[in-house]
């Protein structure tokens, strides 16, 4: 499949859905579904061209006068993103058709859908800086679609013109610091910007595109100060938090810094204005989701944390970090989106996601608790699931951090250790306060039971990608995370192993710590 009609067949099938009727959802389900899917089998059969650091590009005139044209680039880094848009992408659309309700106008939603799949596939596709742009704003734009698609509740209107502030700003600084950045490289085309690393770096403007790109990235992923508008996206309904926030929209900021991190990363101005934001997210996020009491708040500011932590190990001007921000950036989609969905099954099936309502649930959904419980640990960072495997690269890159000063050397492992406490501590309170305790203490506005079959199957594949990558990473993940990281750092991996046990050593100390020091959090101030 050409990257052209990658990129074209989720607008087509959007149109068509917008004019099927608003009952048609079957109809509608079907053709999102199989958008995805083919999209998927096509971006697959590309992975042997992009494994070994290749690139496949397509180009088409646009405005040739001004030398412009319309570039598609996939390699190893912007392939793995599209199967996490696609492949997710799908599982959504499953889950979707039977969590919304006969009486919502589904074909709508689904056209909605689409056009963000598009959105998304134009800017991990785009080989040319205003074409990112460009799809850039239609991200923000199909997003305020989404979060307000229950348009007759005042919160989800609320939040909807929230997000669309925030990120139609950040774009608009985005825009501005790409046009800088192509002004100082002398084009627009990624490949040649990419190539010109040490001519920006030591550009006067590269203070200012730098500070423009960072606004831009911070407001799409939710790092401090842009945080707040990601917990009024959560009025949206459960499967567009599933995708958007968890999966696609709130990782293109992070997807951006990676993308350029050849050419904008290596300063100490990059150090501090990345490093700082992250940190300070990371920790907020942490200790803002303990205290939550609606279970997608919760995990919004989860994801913020967990975004944040991206960000800080993009930060640290370590190639082997950046490797390790890759790696969460997948874990992370896989376990949060499973965790979305699995809130979404206990609002609908109890009819409230008020974690003081909710006790004993285990006994009354035993296949869902088991899910959400397996999630909730690998969000914890528990071994043998694929979220400590990450965790653990990026307690080991805080603890080995070079040419940094004494404060940071030893500032950063302790906030990284107090954050991974505080993940452990919420994932708890998820888990312990929701699924045990006495089930007749239940005051809910319906007596839970399962779900349909076909709604609990987006969770147990991504919980069983949770497992698989967790037990036998290297078989499993080992190839595409190398695919996707030689981008990321200019095709020079620096030696990394995924080995369950790597011995005795401070990284695993903090893991234990973080482990223990969460149970005792949520024990003393929480339980």
């Amino acid at each position: 499949m050409s990257l052209l009609v990658l990129l074209v067949i989720p607008w087509v099938s959007s149109v068509v859905a917008a004019l099927l009727p608003t009952s048609a959802r079957n109809r509608a389900a079907w053709l999102a579904g199989l958008t995805a899917l083919g999209g998927l089998v096509g971006v697959a059969l590309h992975f042997p061209a992009v494994r070994g650091g290749g690139v496949w590009t397509e180009r088409f005139a646009w405005v040739p006068s001004l030398g412009l044209d319309v570039v598609l680039r996939l390699d190893g880094f912007s392939w793995t993103f599209c199967v996490l848009v696609l492949g997710i992408g799908a599982l959504v659309v499953l889950y979707a058709r039977y969590y919304l309700s006969p009486s919502d106008p589904v074909a709508r939603f689904f056209a909605f859908l689409l056009a963000f799949m598009g959105a998304m596939l134009g800017v991990v596709l785009s080989g040319n800086l205003l074409q990112l742009a460009f799809f850039w704003e239609l991200t923000s734009l199909f997003s305020f679609l989404l979060i307000g698609y229950w348009n007759q509740r005042k919160d989800a209107q609320r939040g909807a013109r929230m997000a669309l502030t925030v990120t139609g700003m950040g774009g608009l600084c985005l825009l501005a610091g790409l046009l800088v950045l192509g002004h100082v490289a002398g084009s627009y085309e990624l490949d040649a910007v990419l190539g010109r690393a040490q001519a920006i770096k030591a550009h006067p403007l590269y203070p200012v595109a730098l500070c423009l790109i960072l606004v831009g990235a911070f407001t799409k992923s939710a790092q401090f100060p842009f945080h707040f508008w990601l917990p009024n996206a959560m009025a949206a309904p459960t499967p567009v938090s599933a995708y958007l926030h968890s999966a696609t929209m709130v990782k293109l900021g992070v997807f951006l810094l990676a993308r350029l991190w050849p050419v904008l990363s290596g300063t100490e101005l990059w150090f501090w204005l990345t490093g700082s934001a992250g940190l300070v997210t990371l920790l907020l996020g942490a200790w803002a989701a303990l205290f939550q009491r609606d279970l997608k708040g919760l995990l919004a500011y989860s994801t913020i944390s967990h975004l944040g932590l991206v960000v800080l190990l993009l930060g640290l001007n370590s190639p082997l970090a950046a490797v390790a921000a890759v790696f969460h950036l997948m874990n992370h989609a896989a376990f949060k989106a499973s965790l979305f969905m699995a809130v979404g099954i206990i609002d609908h099936e109890t009819g409230t996601r008020d974690i003081r309502r909710l006790s004993g649930l285990f006994r009354l959904m035993p296949i869902t608790g088991t899910l959400a419980l397996v999630a909730t640990a690998a969000m914890a960072g528990v071994p043998l699931l694929n979220g400590f495997l990450s965790k653990e690269m990026f307690f080991a890159e805080t603890v080995f951090l070079d040419n940094a000063s004494p404060a940071v050397q030893w500032g950063l492992p302790i906030a990284a250790t107090l954050a991974g406490m505080g993940s452990v501590a919420y994932s708890l309170r998820f888990s312990a306060k929701v699924f045990f305790g006495p089930a007749s203490a239940l005051n809910t506005p319906r007596v839970p039971e399962e779900p349909p079959k076909w709604m609990r199957v987006p969770v147990e594949v991504l919980v069983l990608v949770c497992l698989v990558v967790g037990i036998v990473p290297a078989a499993s993940i080992g190839p595409i995370l190398e695919a996707a990281s030689l981008p990321v750092v200019s095709g020079q991996i620096p030696p990394y192993s995924l080995k369950l046990w790597h011995g005795f050593s401070p990284p695993l100390l903090m893991s234990v710590l973080a482990l223990g020091g969460g149970a005792v959090l949520y024990r003393v101030c929480l339980l």
